[in-house]
């Protein structure tokens, strides 16, 4: 696709609490940034208002690139319209079977397991069956496809998801099924599209929730088409860390759940590289919550799926852990002690310095507390800052507590920076890496205001800012691969493995990954091809990524996934390999180019500012102008612009490169 120089390029990124835009002009490479509040009944609308923030008629778009947890959001709240699923006669049970673990090992006051996604009476048993290997052992006929539209017309659902046995291997009935029930049905998912892989119970899950997820999608999405006509310019991110078209995500709209905070690690990649950093954690504090992620080697990790509203939801995505604690997550004062989160006050009302009705403390009246966040200027010149509505909410902890306003706010941050400590753990420790060597990247609209806390409980010792912080998810909307990715379970032993078979089998999922980019006009020529085996030893249960290049060369192959294998768990034996799956993924690099994007600048009205840090109360800060920063500036400081504030605690200090970037840094003694 070819636009003229002087149009716009958008991105957006659909958080709980706000929607960020940044938007370039590809002839100059300006860029432009602002936020808007969420609309959570209205995201269409909340996008078109993001525009209009930064200045743009539609007309002037010509690329809108977003990222939304519209989707995982309802599949965590439970908001999903009522789905059929269609399965192999005698399986049909397979959700509410599920697996053998308990939701909680040592609570018998609950039940060991969650309903399953499709009640009883929603389940089909249909009469076929395949073997492991794609082979018919009982064809589908005429007359149970008949058996099943008639109840299917009495179910009344809009969605049907139609996971068979064995379809990953050979999808004939199920696209037998997919022509004959579109007439029927409004939305037909089904497993061999979804997630062509082995272990019944998981891919079950996934097509069901992706079932649901398509009356969603495509209503939001079609009249997003509507209100904003720029034809294949309108794509969306997806989980596995790039962009997608329109056209692909209506059929799979579950690639979108966790778009965006993928986005913000697609956009940490980049900067990973740019500064050579071997191993960087990202730390995404929004208003919602915070997401943390692992990059090493300028790769960032991924995994096969995760756990959504205690169901599993598997397809392989950028691996992001989440927890419940943004700048809006609701303070509590329990018998445990102070509890943040994973409530939260979202866009409306917000948290009580906001002015707009919030009632409830959060982590961001903490931070107005303290002093941390300008009560004289307007975030994006829309939202003032309301320091004694925020001392409001939070006197009652403090009086319950039997301590002062400051040392409440302070003990508040100390526990939200504890829960997000355990959020890096189980992305590095667990992994088998020591965050202490990794570099902190903090972005969103509170990761910069939290981050040397953090880092210092952690034992981190450099945290860079990135420029456009405030909305970098939105930024890594713009400046990531056009991309799609398929993988499919193989099951191939390396010994006498078939080679041609293999081979064929690979082709076709380049095939199909390449599509959806040159149904968009990507030639053939720009799209690049990446290979990755998910191998295991024949006795184990999980496989490991190991990247190949064609020809499939097996002796290397078998010598790669020993290496990783040792690297991994200190071992590395002669027993036989298993190629269990292949992951392709076809991509278009990103053209586009981001100059150092303008923020607009604070009115300081001030050069100092009385702000409380640990140990240390009533300081008089110095207030800067980020944009006017140029040197290296000792804390205690606070670093704003018009959407971002950057905290330099005292023992701390805070240095611009060229490129917009602030590196913190602890002080030498």
């Amino acid at each position: 696709m070819s636009y003229s120089d002087n149009h716009w390029e958008v991105g957006t990124d659909i958080g709980g609490t706000f929607t960020d835009i940044i938007a370039i002009r590809r002839d100059s490479s300006e860029a432009r940034i602002a936020k808007v509040p969420s609309r959570p009944d209205a995201p269409v609308q909340a996008m078109l208002e993001a525009i209009e923030a930064v200045g743009l008629r539609k007309s002037e778009v010509k690329r809108f690139v977003h990222g939304t947890t519209r989707v995982t959001n309802a599949i965590v709240e439970n908001r999903l319209p009522k789905v059929a699923l269609v399965a192999t006669e005698g399986f049909a049970d397979v959700l509410e079977i599920a697996r053998y673990r308990r939701r909680d090992l040592y609570r018998l006051d609950i039940p060991p397991k969650s309903p399953p996604l499709v009640p009883p009476e929603r389940c089909f048993g249909l009469a076929e069956r395949l073997d492991h290997e794609g082979r018919v052992l009982k064809a589908l006929d005429e007359a149970e496809i008949e058996r099943l539209v008639a109840w299917l017309k009495g179910t009344g659902v809009q969605s049907v998801a139609v996971a068979l046995l064995h379809a990953y291997a050979n999808p004939v009935h199920e696209k037998m099924l997919g022509e004959r029930l579109r007439g029927v049905v409004a939305h037909v998912s089904l497993s061999h599209e979804v997630n062509p892989e082995a272990r019944e119970y998981e891919r079950t899950s996934a097509t069901v929730f992706n079932a649901a997820a398509m009356p969603i999608a495509v209503e939001y999405l079609s009249e997003l088409e509507q209100r904003l006509p720029i034809g294949p310019g309108l794509q969306v991110f997806h989980s596995a860390g790039a962009m997608v078209p329109i056209s692909a995500v209506k059929r799979r709209p579950l690639v979108m759940a966790m778009s965006g905070p993928a986005a913000g690690v697609s956009a940490s990649v980049s900067i990973a590289r740019q500064l050579g950093c071997s191993r960087m954690l990202t730390f995404d504090m929004g208003g919602t919550t915070t997401d943390v992620c692992l990059i090493v080697d300028g790769h960032a990790e991924m995994t096969d799926g995760r756990m959504l509203g205690d169901k599993p939801l598997r397809q392989p995505m950028l691996a992001v852990h989440s927890i419940g604690a943004g700048g809006g997550s609701i303070v509590r004062n329990g018998p445990g002690g102070l509890t943040v989160g994973p409530e939260s006050a979202g866009s409306e009302p917000g948290p009580a310095c906001y002015g707009r009705g919030g009632t409830e403390p959060t982590i961001t009246d903490a931070n107005a507390v303290l002093g941390y966040l300008n009560p004289e200027t307007k975030l994006g010149d829309r939202i003032g800052i309301d320091i004694a509505a925020a001392k409001r909410v939070i006197a009652p902890i403090a009086r319950a507590l039997g301590l002062s306003l400051t040392e409440t706010a302070l003990g508040i941050i100390k526990v939200a920076n504890a829960t997000m400590a355990r959020a890096l753990r189980r992305v590095t420790v667990e992994r088998g890496i020591d965050g202490r060597d990794c570099t902190l990247l903090a972005f969103g609209g509170g990761g910069p205001m939290h981050a040397a806390g953090l880092a210092d409980l952690y034992g981190i010792p450099e945290v860079v800012v990135p420029s456009a912080s405030s909305a970098f998810s939105a930024l890594g909307c713009l400046t990531a691969d056009f991309s799609f990715l398929q993988q499919q379970t193989l099951r191939a032993a390396l010994d006498g493995i078939d080679l041609a078979r293999v081979s064929e089998r690979i082709d076709a999922l380049i095939a199909d990954a390449s599509a959806p980019l040159l149904a968009n006009d990507v030639a053939r020529a720009e799209i690049q091809i990446e290979l990755v085996a998910l191998m295991r030893y024949a006795a184990q249960n999980d496989a490991i990524p190991v990247s190949f290049t064609l020809p499939l060369d097996i002796a290397r192959l078998k010598q790669d996934f020993l290496a990783r294998h040792h690297e991994l768990f200190g071992y590395a034996t002669g027993e036989p390999c298993v190629i269990e799956s292949v992951r392709v993924q076809a991509r278009r690099p990103s053209t586009t180019i981001v100059s150092r994007p303008a923020t607009a600048a604070r009115a300081v009205s001030t050069a100092t500012r009385t702000c409380s840090f640990d140990g240390c109360h009533d300081v008089a800060t110095a207030i800067i102008d980020r944009a006017s920063l140029a040197e290296t500036v000792a804390g205690p400081a606070i670093i704003e612009d018009a959407w971002s504030t950057v905290v330099v605690p005292p023992g701390w200090q805070a240095r611009p490169d060229t490129s917009g970037n602030l590196f913190l840094t602890r002080r030498a003694a």
